[in-house]
């Protein structure tokens, strides 16, 4: 079994690598990839959804007219099922294992992914968006928790960042993708639409699992955590939502992760994957290959700025604090978010506006897969996790549907900068955030 240093105080003297081995790096890179795939189906959708659900209204004319509420829908249909999926597969990942949770949440979003290519109304493609979720929000938790309990401690922010990050190449992917498969397309490969074929292609990230079979093995500390609960003459329960409050500790950490995890969420979900119809809005008039074309590169650009943000958190929150870190990047999204959704008005605006604002709104991220991990002990770890980064879904859920009413009220660009000013809350949380750089992974100890 490979030695774990993941709960000792990180040792950064002789280097961020020092201690890594061939299979930390395993790890890490399987990991990334089962995330990394996640996001390429999230991107999928995201490219996918005006043209599928245009398809699915049908002649429906009145429907057609409020076109951007059912994407409202169907967006918070699939937000619903992650919550739900992250905190079942966050308890789960505490129960049975990160490896075996990781499995399950892979062959789930891609499977439904797959069959959201057969649907033929939008009431069962919004159902299933909603069990695409339900794997998507898994995933996160039995990664993070996987790399943060297997890697040594001074490598782990460079680890969790470095995950996260490289969910920005399978946006990226997904992007791409679609300029060669347009969503748009009609009658793309014989009878099917370019949207269909696109959710077809989401099924081939079930094959990753045949590597984490055969690769990738339980952490030490979760199974020391696991012994010692079933052995304890305390009760000390593994994977309860419940103990994650019940303790003052992991109550004042719970409840930071959820008003961080909140801002952030509501600001990518509810304004920032809004982005592809921006660019429609900014082209209206314009043929659809144009749009297609640019709502293509623009978002990939804007995938690539994600990417090199979150890095950039990784350095500074590894260099500097987390704290700091995160009001850095919550400032730079009200600010950036603002901007884009009230300048952007051709396509050249969208390839040098679009990675701007991925740039800030991504970057939190990156500090939710570093610093959730952080928070809680070995036996809550998952739970802890996904309950931060999913339960928030259930308050992020109502924005697209928020957005997409306030579109028919206000206008689409107002709507998206009144609803920026939850950057803000996430800013106000970090008054209560405790710092953990430079600190063990936590346990079941008093806070000294």
């Amino acid at each position: 079994m490979q030695p774990n240093s993941s709960n000792s105080i990180p040792d950064t003297s002789q280097g961020l690598f020092a201690g890594v081995t061939f299979y930390h790096w395993l790890v890490v890179v399987i990991a990334s990839c089962g995330w990394l795939f996640d996001c390429m189906d999230q991107r999928l959708f995201i490219l996918a959804r005006e043209s599928a659900l245009r398809e699915l209204l049908g002649d429906n004319a009145a429907a057609q007219a409020q076109l951007k509420t059912y994407i409202g829908y169907a967006t918070t249909s699939m937000i619903i099922g992650w919550a739900t999926g992250g905190i079942f597969f966050g308890m789960m990942s505490d129960k049975v294992g990160r490896v075996k949770t990781m499995i399950a949440t892979l062959l789930v979003y891609s499977g439904f992914t797959g069959l959201s290519g057969f649907a033929q109304g939008w009431i069962d493609f919004t159902v299933y968006r909603f069990l695409v979720g339900l794997g998507v929000g898994g995933m996160f938790g039995a990664a993070t928790t996987l790399v943060a309990e297997s890697v040594p401690g001074g490598f782990r922010s460079v680890a969790l960042g470095s995950l996260q990050a490289l969910s920005a190449t399978g946006n990226i992917l997904g992007s791409l993708i679609s300029l060669q498969i347009p969503p748009g397309a009609e009658n793309f490969l014989g009878s099917f639409s370019g949207w269909r074929v696109l959710f077809f292609v989401g099924i081939l990230p079930s094959l990753l699992a045949i590597p984490i079979i055969f690769f990738l093995r339980e952490p030490e500390a979760w199974l020391k955590a696991k012994q010692l609960a079933a052995s304890s003459a305390e009760v000390r329960k593994v994977g309860s939502p419940s103990e994650l409050f019940r303790h003052p500790r992991w109550r004042h950490h719970t409840l930071v992760g959820l008003f961080l995890g909140v801002s952030g969420m509501i600001g990518l979900w509810g304004i920032g994957f809004f982005s592809p119809e921006l660019i429609s809005t900014a082209l209206q008039g314009e043929s659809q290959e144009m749009i297609d074309r640019v709502r293509g590169w623009g978002t990939a650009l804007q995938d690539v700025g994600a990417f090199v943000g979150m890095m950039t958190f990784t350095f500074v929150a590894s260099y500097l604090n987390r704290r700091i870190a995160f009001l850095g990047a919550f400032l730079l999204c009200f600010g950036t978010t603002m901007y884009v959704f009230n300048s952007l008005n051709s396509a050249s605006d969208a390839y040098w506006m679009l990675p701007m604002m991925g740039f800030a709104q991504l970057a939190v991220f990156a500090g939710y897969s570093i610093y959730f991990p952080e928070l809680f002990p070995t036996r809550l770890r998952g739970t802890g996790v996904g309950f931060c980064y999913n339960t928030v879904r259930y308050l992020a859920a109502p924005f697209p549907m928020l957005m997409g009413y306030l579109s028919t009220v206000l206008s689409f660009r107002t709507a998206a900068m009144l609803m920026s000013s939850i950057y803000l809350v996430g800013v106000i949380a970090l008054l209560w955030a405790p710092e953990t750089k430079g600190k063990p992974l936590p346990e079941d100890h008093p806070a000294k």
